[in-house]
C-alpha cells in the first residue's frame, strides 16, 4: 500500500509498504479521508521523530474486523490517541494527561491507504460515522474535540468577551464554539483572508494582529505559535481572566508577574481530546451546530501531499486541507 513518509516540511515522500495485518480485537480501516493538522507542519515539534508517517484525523471504511463491536463495511472515525481509563489521571477526569493516551497511535499513520487499529483504539476511540457526515467532514471531529476540551477547561460561557488570537482552523473552530455558547468573540490574524473567514464564521470583530488591540477579554485563546501573540494575550486579559494556550510558541514565555499576581490572572493549556470530547464534537457536527464542511478548502489525492504541505505552511488562501488516499 502507499504511504507518505515525513522527513521535513519540504520532504514528504510517497513509499510502498506492506498492508498491516490485524490481530485479535483489531480492525483494518481503508482510509478515505485524512486531514492535515497544523501541528504536522510545526517542524521543531515534528522533525525530532522523523522519518515517520504522520496523519491523525482520519475517516474510512472497515475492510477487515476481528472485533465483536464493529463489522466490515461500517463507516468510522478513528481517534489516534486514547486513554487507559484506569490511571489516576483518567479516574480524575484528566484523560489527556494519561500516559497511554500520549504513547498510543494507529498503525502506521493517517497518511496511508490503510491503518491497523489496535484493540484499545477499537474499544476507546472508534466511532460510527453518521450517514449525514461525509468522510471529509469527519476529519474535523478530532480538531473540534480539542476545541471542545479547551473551552471546557477555561469555562467559556454566555456573556463573556472571548479573544481568539489566530484565525486558522483551530481559531475558527474556537470562534464558532464560543459563539454557540453565547460569548462575544473578537478574533485576530495578520492574514486578510483569515480575517474575512473569522467574520464569516461568526466573530463579532476581526482585527489585524499588527494593530494595537484596545480590549479587555474575560477569556483569551491563543491559536497561533507566533511569539507576538503572547504579549498581546497578557496585554488584553482582564482581571480574573484566563489565558488558554491552545497553541504554543517555540520558545519559553515570560509572565508579567506583577500583573499576574495583582490581577489574579490564570494561565493554562490544553492538549488533545478525551472520548467524551470526541463524542460531543461528533454530535455538534452531526446536528450542524458547527460548520465543519465549510472549513475544508482543498481536497487532494495522497500523491499531492507535498503540495498540500506547502499550502498549509504558506497559510495563504486555505484552511483545512484533506487528503484522499484512494482518490475521489
Amino acid at each position: 500500500m502507499r504511504v507518505a513518509v515525513y522527513y521535513n516540511n519540504k520532504d514528504v515522500r510517497l513509499k510502498e509498504i506492506s498492508k498491516p495485518k490485524i490481530g485479535p480485537n483489531e480492525i483494518l480501516v481503508k482510509v478515505l479521508a485524512s486531514g492535515i493538522c497544523g501541528t504536522d507542519v510545526i517542524e521543531w515539534y515534528r522533525i525530532k521523530k522523523a522519518p515517520r508517517i504522520l496523519g491523525h484525523e482520519i475517516t474510512g471504511e472497515i475492510v477487515e474486523s476481528k472485533s465483536e463491536k464493529y463489522k466490515v463495511g461500517q463507516r468510522v472515525f478513528v481517534s489516534h490517541h486514547v486513554p487507559c481509563n484506569r490511571c489516576k489521571y483518567c479516574l480524575a477526569g484528566n484523560h489527556t494527561a494519561c500516559e497511554t493516551l500520549h504513547k498510543g497511535n494507529y498503525d502506521p499513520g493517517g497518511y496511508s491507504e490503510f491503518i491497523r487499529v489496535p484493540g484499545i483504539n477499537v474499544d476507546n476511540g472508534t466511532y460510527i460515522l453518521p450517514q449525514n457526515i461525509s468522510y471529509e467532514e469527519g476529519t474535523m471531529i478530532e480538531p473540534l474535540a480539542c476545541v471542545v476540551r479547551g473551552q471546557r477547561v477555561i469555562n467559556v460561557e454566555k456573556g463573556q468577551v472571548v479573544l481568539v488570537l489566530g484565525s486558522g482552523v483551530s481559531g475558527l473552530l474556537n470562534i464558532q464554539l464560543a459563539k454557540l455558547k453565547g460569548a462575544r468573540v473578537v478574533a485576530t490574524d495578520i492574514n486578510k483572508y483569515r480575517l474575512k473567514k473569522a467574520k464569516e464564521f461568526g466573530a463579532d470583530q476581526a482585527i489585524d494582529a499588527n494593530q494595537s488591540l484596545d480590549i479587555k477579554a474575560d477569556r483569551i485563546i491563543v491559536c497561533t505559535g507566533a511569539f507576538g501573540a503572547v504579549g498581546q494575550a497578557f496585554k488584553c486579559i482582564d482581571k480574573k481572566g484566563i489565558i488558554l494556550f491552545f497553541a504554543i510558541p517555540d520558545k519559553n514565555i515570560e509572565i508579567p508577574t506583577v500583573d499576574f499576581w495583582r490581577n489574579e490572572i490564570t494561565i493554562t493549556s490544553s492538549y488533545g481530546a478525551a472520548p467524551s470530547d470526541l463524542e460531543e464534537s461528533l454530535e455538534l457536527i452531526e446536528n450542524r451546530k458547527i460548520d465543519a464542511g465549510g472549513m475544508i478548502t482543498h481536497t487532494l489525492p495522497l500523491e499531492k501531499i507535498q503540495e498540500a504541505f506547502k499550502m498549509v505552511c504558506e497559510a495563504k488562501e486555505s484552511l483545512k486541507i484533506v487528503l484522499t488516499p484512494h482518490g475521489f
